[in-house]
């Protein structure tokens, strides 16, 4: 268990150490984000670029990792829908936002830089281009149009799908993804300089991800939101994992290291900007709770998660 802790240890301690720069005042709110801005605009673009030129996109798309991993997340994301709906009476923005909250991985902040400790930063990268084709382009999506048809009574569908879909298009990570395959079929060698500065660029981006995170939970607060809160972390760190392996049994058997990473960044808390999200539809507090409280959890559940698959195989030794 000593090695387990060993390899999650350091993700979060670095996730402390962002927490400890804002708790002592050494940076403060606005320079955390100027960190993520960062990250979010050059760091995991570059990374998604990485992945899919220096690897054959062959080796990168992968329908059974895309199929299991993206229905698995619908499969979580609507059962929540239902749950909120009708169980819990919530409204439908707000049962939209706590099912993007149990089906969407931080992928790139911790998902990543979880993935290239324990399976090597080259498979990582692709396992973190497919996720972000799932999630960018399926559950956030889902989740947003349903939250503003939700909070727009009067407008069609159609018109918040539109509406949806043109913000989404400056999305920098779907940008990355647009670069990256343009330069994967195209077979368009970059030149050699070019080439160092996404290098330089990807590898920026766990430890400052991570960093950001910690920063992020600073000042976050719990109180009075147990059963929502409740709801997204379970429905996160537990169900959405347990799902993506069940469509994974389903299909004929792939290979191991492409289960490990599936569920790797699936035990992984929810996105971090799932407050900012929240906030247009009033639930920014339990967005920042649920991330806050998910976050820390992970640290137990994504070690008992890396000791389940050594036991049973998916790593090696």
């Amino acid at each position: 268990m000593l090695d387990i802790v060993a390899i999650t240890a350091p993700i979060f301690l670095i996730i402390g150490a962002g927490y400890l720069a804002m708790a002592s005042r050494l940076l403060n709110r606005e320079q955390i984000q100027g960190i993520g801005t960062f990250v979010l605009y050059f760091a995991l673009p570059a990374l998604v670029i990485r992945a899919l030129t220096q690897n054959p996109l062959s080796d990168v798309i992968q329908p059974s990792y895309l199929l299991a991993y993206g229905l698995g997340s619908l499969l979580v994301f609507s059962l929540a829908l239902v749950v909120s709906l009708t169980l819990r009476r919530k409204s439908l923005s707000e049962s939209a936002l706590l099912s993007l909250g149990m089906s969407a991985s931080n992928s790139g902040f911790i998902g990543y830089p979880l993935a290239a400790t324990v399976l090597g930063a080259s498979p990582a990268a692709i396992f973190l281009a497919l996720n972000m084709v799932v999630e960018n382009l399926l559950i956030i999506p889902a989740a947003l149009i349903l939250a503003e048809a939700g909070r727009q009574s009067g407008a069609s569908i159609l018109t918040v799908a539109r509406k949806t879909c043109v913000r989404l298009v400056r999305n920098p990570i779907l940008i990355g993804l647009a670069v990256g395959l343009a330069l994967a079929t195209s077979e368009i060698s970059l030149p050699g300089p070019l080439v160092q500065v996404i290098d330089m660029l990807a590898n920026a981006s766990g430890p400052a991800a991570l960093f950001v995170i910690g920063g992020t939970l600073y000042g976050l607060k719990v109180g009075g939101m147990v059963n929502d809160v409740g709801q997204i972390v379970i429905g996160k760190l537990l169900l959405h994992p347990l799902a993506v392996l069940l469509l994974f049994m389903l299909q004929p058997p792939v290979d191991p290291v492409w289960i490990a990473g599936a569920l790797l960044f699936a035990c992984s808390p929810m996105i971090s900007v799932y407050p900012l999200l929240g906030r247009r539809y009033g639930m920014a507090e339990v967005g920042a709770a649920a991330l806050m409280v998910g976050t820390l959890s992970a640290f137990f559940t994504l070690s008992a998660a890396i000791w389940l698959m050594h036991h049973y195989g998916l790593l090696p030794d």
